[in-house]
């Protein structure tokens, strides 16, 4: 089943974040990655144990970048890697919390290969142009994901310039599933459709 990721970004988001955090979870999307590297310890802490009771009752897993101590403290689901963050293999096997999942942000095949042996899955993009990734460079495309999907040996989320137009694009590239900000925080996109769209497209492909 094809899979819905959240990414949150308070300073853009036009609601305030925990609102939108509740939003997505009760339409049903998959993933919510807190993604709010800004804040102090405490008040991601704080952003962090309130996101985890808003999710109770539902399905939706909650990851935080980095900070690994402070997942655990919110009792997350998980953590989040960038490129210069803490490796994988550090943490890979060491939460003793069941099934706690590691993701690591990847923009090459060269990167998804160094480390998909630790993580639980990668993120994977710019897949098409988005504003705030042009200064990396050209887009990777769907060519790129998807010859990243026939080779990794873990699930591959497709971000970048992700939307209601071309997230369908990416699943049929390969993609386990797609990542985005602004899909999930524009306020005119209706998320409990999105979701039902993926859920039927998932269901027509047999995944």
């Amino acid at each position: 089943m094809a899979k819905l990721y959240y990414i949150t970004d308070r300073q853009s988001c036009p609601v305030p974040i925990l609102d939108n955090i509740k939003r997505v979870i009760e339409a049903g999307v998959d993933f919510v990655q807190i993604r709010e590297k800004d804040l102090c310890a405490r008040e991601l802490l704080s952003l962090a144990k309130a996101a985890s009771q808003l999710k109770r009752g539902h399905g939706t897993r909650i990851f935080l970048s980095d900070r690994l101590d402070i997942a655990l403290a919110a009792d997350l689901d998980g953590i989040h890697l960038g490129q210069s963050s803490i490796s994988a293999d550090r943490i890979h096997g060491k939460p003793s919390k069941p099934d706690f999942l590691i993701g690591v942000s990847t923009h090459s095949w060269e990167e998804v290969r160094t480390v998909q042996h630790a993580a639980s899955f990668i993120t994977f993009g710019p897949i098409f142009f988005t504003p705030s990734k042009a200064k990396f460079g050209p887009p990777l495309g769907l060519e790129g994901l998807k010859q990243v999907c026939q080779r990794a040996a873990i699930p591959v989320f497709a971000l970048g310039g992700i939307n209601p137009n071309n997230y369908s694009e990416c699943l049929r590239h390969g993609a386990s599933g797609v990542g985005a900000i602004r899909l999930f925080q524009d306020p005119h996109v209706a998320i409990e459709k999105v979701v039902t769209e993926v859920r039927e497209w998932s269901v027509k492909a047999g995944q």
